[in-house]
C-alpha cells in the first residue's frame, strides 16, 4: 500500500511536472506504445501538465486496434462453419469487419460466447465435445502465456475440439517498424509496463543499440509516467540516449523466463501483418508444429475475400502516430464508442476511443 501511494502521491507529481518544465527547451515527439498508458495518460491529465514543446503520441498499443482486417475478417468467417462456436473476450466482438462482426454475426444465430480467458475456452470445448471451439488469439507478449497454457491444457487433456487462431503481436518489431517509417518522427518511447514484466528490458536491447533512440519502461500511475517522460526529456537535452527502466518494482532485465519458455514451447516467430504498419518481419507468432492439432489455420479451410478497406477510417494513421482521432472525418460524427467504424474506437485502450471520452 506504501509503493501505491507513492506513485499516486500528488506532491511527488507537481515536484516531477515542475522539473519538466524546467529541464525540456527542445520540440520533442514521445510515444507509448501501450493501450493502457494512453488511458492513464488521458485519465490523470499528463498532457494538460506538459510543456507545449513536448508532444505525446499514442502508438500501437492496442492488441485489437493492430489486428490486421484480414484477421478479423478470417474471425467472422469462422463463426459459419457448422458445428464451432466462437470462444472470444469481449473487446473483439465489436471490431467491424469488412462486411460484418463478430457481434453481428452472433445476432444472425452464430454461436459466438464471450469468456474471460482462454482455460475458460478449453473447458467450453471439454464440455461441448460435439462442436469445434475457436478461440481468436489476440495480444501481446502480456497474453500469449496463458494462450500458450491453454494449449497445453488441451494437449494434457487430449482435448482435440479446441482450436487457436494466432493472431498474436510482439512489441519489440514494431519499434523497428516505427523508426523505419519516414512519415513519424519519434524522439523518444515510453515503454509498455505488462509487456516488459514478461520479456524484460533486454529484449529492447538489440533495438536501442541500433537505433540509439530513448527509451524508457515505466508503470502506468502518474508519478511513474511523469519518471519515465522526465527520464527521456533528460536524455534527449543533453543528448545522450539510453534504454532505462523506470519500473524496476516490476520489471527486470531478463523478464519472466517461465513465462518466456512456455511461449516459446507452443509458438515459433513469423512474419505478421498489422494494421498501419503493414507486415512486419518475425513480429507474430504461430503455433509449432507439435501443436497442429490446435491450429485454426491448418483445421480449417480459411477463405477470406478481399475488401476495400473502409473510406475514412483513418486508424492505420492514427496507430502509427502520424495523425490524431480529431483528423478524421468520421471521428464522433458517424464513429463513436457505441458505433465504431473502426478498432481505435472499440477496444478502451483504443486511442479514438480514448480521445471521445478523456480530449475535451
Amino acid at each position: 500500500m506504501k509503493h501505491q501511494e507513492e506513485y499516486r502521491d500528488p506532491a511527488i507529481s507537481k515536484e516531477l511536472i515542475k522539473m519538466i518544465n524546467e529541464i525540456s527547451k527542445k520540440p520533442v515527439r514521445l510515444m507509448e506504445v501501450c493501450g493502457t498508458h494512453t488511458m492513464s495518460i488521458f485519465r490523470h491529465g499528463i498532457r494538460s501538465v506538459l510543456p507545449e514543446n513536448i508532444t505525446l503520441l499514442s502508438g500501437p498499443g492496442c492488441p485489437v486496434c493492430v489486428t490486421s482486417q484480414r484477421d478479423i475478417d478470417a474471425f467472422i468467417e469462422l463463426s459459419k462453419y457448422p458445428d464451432t462456436i466462437i470462444a472470444t473476450f469481449g473487446d473483439l466482438m465489436r471490431v467491424p469487419g469488412s462486411i460484418s462482426s463478430l457481434r453481428q454475426e452472433h445476432a444472425k444465430g452464430r454461436d459466438i460466447r464471450m469468456v474471460y480467458s482462454p482455460s475458460d475456452a478449453v473447458k467450453l470445448a471439454y464440455d461441448n465435445p460435439d462442436k469445434k471451439i475457436i478461440f481468436p488469439g489476440v495480444g501481446f507478449e502480456t497474453t500469449i502465456p496463458t494462450i500458450a497454457i491453454s494449449i497445453l491444457m488441451a494437449a494434457q487433456k487430449n482435448i482435440d475440439n479446441f482450436f487457436v487462431y494466432s493472431a498474436h503481436k510482439l512489441v519489440p518489431p514494431a519499434l523497428e517498424a516505427l523508426t523505419a517509417d519516414n512519415d513519424t518522427a519519434i524522439d523518444g518511447f515510453i515503454l509498455p509496463g505488462h509487456v516488459s514484466i514478461i520479456i524484460g528490458t533486454d529484449a529492447y536491447r538489440p533495438f536501442f543499440e541500433k537505433h540509439r533512440v530513448p527509451c524508457a519502461v515505466t508503470g502506468f500511475e502518474p508519478v511513474d509516467i511523469l519518471k519515465g517522460i522526465l527520464r527521456l526529456i533528460e536524455m534527449i537535452e543533453q543528448d545522450e540516449p539510453s534504454l532505462e527502466n523506470e519500473y524496476k518494482r516490476a520489471v527486470t532485465a531478463d523478464g519472466n523466463k517461465k513465462a518466456l519458455d512456455i511461449i516459446d514451447e507452443v509458438f515459433q516467430v513469423v512474419d505478421t501483418g498489422w494494421r498501419g504498419l503493414g507486415t512486419i518481419k518475425n513480429s507474430g507468432l504461430e503455433i509449432k508444429e507439435k501443436y497442429k492439432r490446435y491450429n485454426a489455420r491448418a483445421e480449417f479451410d480459411i477463405q477470406v475475400p478481399e475488401y476495400e478497406v473502409k473510406k475514412g477510417c483513418i486508424c492505420g494513421e492514427i496507430l502509427t502516430g502520424n495523425k490524431i482521432p480529431p483528423d478524421c472525418a468520421l471521428y464522433k460524427k458517424v464513429c463513436t464508442p457505441v458505433e465504431p467504424v473502426g478498432p481505435c474506437m472499440v477496444s478502451t485502450e483504443g486511442t479514438c476511443a480514448a480521445y471521445f471520452r478523456f480530449y475535451k
